[in-house]
């Protein structure tokens, strides 16, 4: 540009020999685009300089921004916060007072380096030197106040988790670059780094430590492999407490194994067991099924040669109150032979259509992940649809679990849940159930915790529905009956709930206290009690 600007200075628009007026006024414009232009990029310069030192030093001196939004749970208390703190930096080559600038790298670090190894650091011929990483405030302090030529403090931020364990798999962390790699922090990653306000979840850290204390304590009690946890809310959909276990602690990743990153309510697959008598009770419902059943003995599944394919009997010794019982009292007292005769009385194709309809048919894309798929029987045969009833025969998540048994209950919509907090309003979801239905199952559910199997979930002053679950597990596709996962599933206040509850245990153990048992009426259900016990004053308080 100059090179232009001095041709028409020296020529003018007309060429060499234009003369006079014209060429002064000329001369004039040149000079003003060239000292306009030097003007612009000193200026430029300046404000390039001023940008990145004006963050150092606002930093330095705690007027900093954070650069990614608390997380926070319903009612304000931090589960993830960036903190200030910062690294103490040496560039030998620009100090000055080499002896004052070694006396300080020794006054404030006197047990990291005397001041002979000072001296060494500030006489390196490195152009750059870490002192100290993540120096303590009062040392940092000390460094800025001294004003030392190159001895600086270099402001860093960290993310911190002060309930560390207890909502590892829900928040999950950050990498090394600050950006979000599991949980919470991955999902919802585009907000986090957008906005300067917290991001309100929907879980109550008052509940989830609830939930956290006494899962740990079953673990133990019953040398369990592992335990889940949830609380949803019945209509909004909000997840209010979620625990997995094992877990891993967020800030020190290296002190658990990887696998225990694994959040089992999402990524675990597992036969889920008589839980399922729910959905069966329902389809015997829906297709107007009203006959009795005799359950006195073991039901033989024949096949096309009438040789027994399959025998269908209980976990443990079955004693019915009497020989033939109806389509609710095979619920109530949790009937493997008659659940099998129900869905053999189904007609064809009913059972697929209504998990596909409760969404188990396939992986979960919800707001805050993606579930595993779902193990669904590769043919329906008598022997599939029979072991099906009762849980067995298909695998799915305890997600899928908690999702299709708040929908049977809540007066039978499907709600998509949320991590994220909501107003109360309008139910809002897919109609799968008619409210009648809905409203049978809840009474069959009041009469298990009051009668039956779920009897030690019971709590004073609510009325309290729940289903028992106690699935022999598949190990290498072989049922291993030594190694059982047990489940209870509940409603509450029963007549309307307002929360789905699911507390699952993974090969747990009997106890001297349960004479050796180790079904769910001893293990998952008076767990539940214990977390109901508690919690039931923070929700309706």
């Amino acid at each position: 540009m100059l090179e232009v600007g001095r041709d028409i200075f020296k020529h003018g628009f007309t060429g060499a020999h234009s003369r006079g007026a014209g060429c002064g006024r000329l001369r004039f414009v040149y000079w003003v685009f060239f000292w306009a232009f030097i003007l612009f990029a000193a200026r430029t310069l300046y404000l390039g300089a001023q940008g990145t030192d004006r963050a150092r030093l606002a930093a330095a001196d705690g007027a900093w921004t954070a650069a990614r939004a608390d997380i926070v749970d319903r009612n304000g208390d931090i589960l993830a916060k960036n903190v200030m703190s910062g690294h103490i930096t040496l560039r030998p080559g620009q100090v000055r007072d080499r002896d004052r600038a070694a006396q300080m790298i020794h006054d404030v670090l006197p047990y990291e380096y005397s001041l002979s190894d000072a001296l060494a650091l500030v006489n390196s011929s490195r152009r750059f030197i870490y002192v100290k990483k993540y120096a303590a405030d009062s040392i940092r302090d000390k460094i800025k106040n001294a004003k030392i030529t190159g001895l600086e403090i270099e402001p860093v931020q960290t993310r911190r988790y002060p309930k560390r364990r207890l909502f590892s798999h829900i928040v999950g962390f950050v990498g090394n670059d600050g950006h979000g790699l599991e949980g919470a922090e991955r999902i919802y990653e585009e907000y986090l780094t957008e906005n300067r306000d917290p991001l309100r979840l929907s879980v109550d850290s008052r509940i989830q430590s609830v939930f956290y204390e006494q899962l740990s304590i079953a673990m133990q009690k019953y040398q369990a492999k592992g335990a889940m946890g949830m609380l949803m809310n019945s209509r909004t959909g909000e997840i209010v407490a979620m625990v997995s276990l094992p877990d891993y602690d967020p800030e020190n990743l290296r002190a658990d194994p990887v696998a225990n990153r694994k959040f089992q309510p999402m990524r675990g697959v597992f036969e889920m067991g008589s839980i399922f008598k729910i959905f069966n009770t329902a389809m015997a419902f829906e297709n107007g099924i009203t006959r009795q059943y005799y359950v006195a003995e073991p039901f033989k599944i024949l096949d096309k040669f009438g040789r027994t394919a399959a025998k269908i009997s209980d976990v443990r010794s079955f004693k019915p109150p009497r020989p033939n019982l109806t389509v609710d009292e095979i619920m109530l007292h949790s009937c493997n032979a008659g659940s099998a005769q129900i869905a053999l009385d189904l007609p064809d194709g009913t059972q697929r259509e209504f998990f596909e309809r409760i969404h188990m048919d396939g992986p979960l894309n919800l707001e805050f992940g993606r579930t595993e798929r779902t193990l669904m029987p590769i043919k329906w045969g008598p022997v599939e649809k029979a072991t099906v009833a009762f849980g067995h025969g298909i695998s799915i998540t305890p997600m899928h679990l908690l999702l299709a048994v708040n929908a049977m209950t809540n007066g039978g919509i499907y709600i998509y849940p949320t991590l994220q907090k909501r107003s109360v309003g309008a139910v809002r979801g897919q109609r799968v159930l008619s409210d009648e239905i809905s409203a049978r199952l809840r009474g069959i559910m009041v009469r298990i915790a009051e009668e039956t199997s779920g009897k030690k979930a019971r709590i004073a002053g609510i009325q309290i529905g729940g289903k028992t679950a106690t699935a022999e597990k598949r190990i290498n596709g072989k049922i291993d009956r030594k190694k059982n996962l047990t489940a209870f599933a509940g409603i509450f206040p029963a007549a309307a709930p307002q929360y789905t509850i699911l507390v699952v245990l993974d090969e747990p153990k009997g106890t001297e206290e349960s004479w050796g048992l180790r079904t769910a009426a001893w293990n998952a259900v008076p767990t539940t009690g214990k977390i109901l016990d508690s919690i039931l004053p923070l929700l309706f308080e």
